[in-house]
């Protein structure tokens, strides 16, 4: 029996029992659906984590404070950890690095005329800040080196602050008042909107010696440096970057008189970050992915059950089959192709299912989904050889029948 004929009469078969057909697909729809729609949630949220690691900035090197506590039973005064002169370290003395940024925030009202803002988010930065972050003022202006020394009172606005402030008015050279201390705005951002959920429009921009003296001040500072957490480090060059962080360890072991093995800074990359991340969303993944082609299986199961109750009607026809000549590789392959032809229309119904779920969910809803063309293609293959897996055993059954007592059958 040729391919052709064994299509036709699977077709047929499939045709004459359109709702019990239906129904036995319908666990290789939902399997394979499942599986396209949990793999799309999972890799969107590793896009997204991805984009906001690299939203960051380009080239970034991330040295972070490992602070301790001395004292006796770990009380007292905190030590170890990064200071604002260790950024100014990393710049002079580090060769390849093109900008060095640490960072301040700060909650405080802000007011113009009658204009009343409160908490809004002050954010004290060094001059590379708009390199580091890639941003841009509207007249190239930004805080210098000079002026974050000298503690200049100064602001940049954020687009939408700069609005909510002074609607059509230029901000520029005008006063807004911050807590208690005025500052003169030179500059306002252009428009960059969300980044790894801070909204860089909303935020007043000031130097970081500023936030130090007026909104974050602490009288351990003048004994141990000003404390910070992170300090961003731009390298010129991606291939030198693993040069950098050599560079960076060394000479912070050395400011710290620590090894490096009990180093109370770490230096990272936003590839470590990033393959960090993608490691955990691939567990995750993977996990999504079995519990999805669980599914599947079932789907599998109620397909062999299906065919089972098929052989099992058809025991007479199966019988006529055999006293016509045709041989039990004929009557084995016209039911396993009935089987996988169940499961590719099924798997071929969950592919359109999957990827119209997954692309319907990301427009509903807060989270972000990617459709993967390999879950696609898994996905189909896994319900093509469900149908082969689980419809061989009933394909066999029938081949096996005994012609005398199958035309028996009633």
């Amino acid at each position: 029996m040729n391919l052709r004929e064994l299509l036709r009469l699977a077709w047929n078969s499939i045709l004459t029992n359109r709702m019990r057909s239906l129904l036995t697909m319908l666990g290789i729809i939902i399997g394979v659906a499942a599986v396209i729609v949990m793999v799309a949630v999972s890799a969107g949220t590793e896009a997204t984590i991805e984009e906001q690691i690299t939203g960051l900035g380009s080239n970034l090197v991330f040295v972070t404070s490992s602070f301790s506590r001395g004292g006796a039973g770990g009380g007292g005064v905190p030590s170890g950890g990064l200071t604002f002169d260790d950024a100014a370290a990393i710049g002079d003395e580090v060769s390849g690095v093109s900008a060095v940024v640490v960072e301040q925030n700060a909650s405080q009202t802000v007011e113009v005329g009658a204009v009343t803002l409160e908490e809004v988010a002050v954010l004290g930065t060094t001059s590379g800040f708009p390199s580091v972050r890639d941003v841009e003022t509207t007249d190239e202006r930004y805080f210098t080196d000079v002026e974050v020394d000298r503690k200049t009172k100064l602001a940049v606005l954020g687009s939408a602050l700069a609005e909510e402030l002074f609607g059509d008015e230029d901000p520029i050279g005008q006063t807004v008042k911050v807590g208690n201390t005025n500052l003169t705005v030179i500059g306002v951002f252009t428009k960059r909107g969300m980044v790894s959920g801070v909204d860089f429009d909303a935020r007043l921009y000031t130097p970081i010696t500023v936030v130090f003296q007026k909104f974050t001040w602490d009288p351990m500072a003048r004994f141990m440096g000003e404390r910070v957490r992170v300090i961003y480090v731009k390298v010129q060059d991606r291939e030198t970057i693993d040069h950098t962080i050599s560079q960076i360890q060394l000479l912070l072991a050395k400011r710290h008189e620590v090894t490096l093995d009990s180093a109370d800074f770490t230096v990272t990359t936003q590839d470590d970050i990033i393959e960090t991340q993608e490691s955990a969303t691939s567990a995750f993944r993977s996990l999504l992915g079995w519990v999805a082609g669980v599914s599947l299986i079932v789907g599998g199961i109620g397909i062999m059950n299906i065919m089972m109750v098929s052989v099992s009607e058809r025991t007479r026809e199966i019988g006529i089959r055999q006293s016509v000549g045709a041989t039990t590789n004929d009557i084995r392959y016209q039911f396993l192709t009935e089987a996988i032809l169940l499961s590719l229309f099924g798997g071929a119904i969950g592919v359109l299912a999957g990827a119209g779920g997954a692309v319907l969910f990301g427009a509903v809803s807060d989270m972000r989904t990617v459709v993967m063309p390999s879950s696609i293609l898994l996905a189909f293959c896994s319900a093509a050889a469900v149908g082969v897996f689980f419809g061989y055993y009933p394909a066999n059954r029938a081949a096996l029948l005994d012609p005398i007592e199958a035309l028996r059958h009633e």
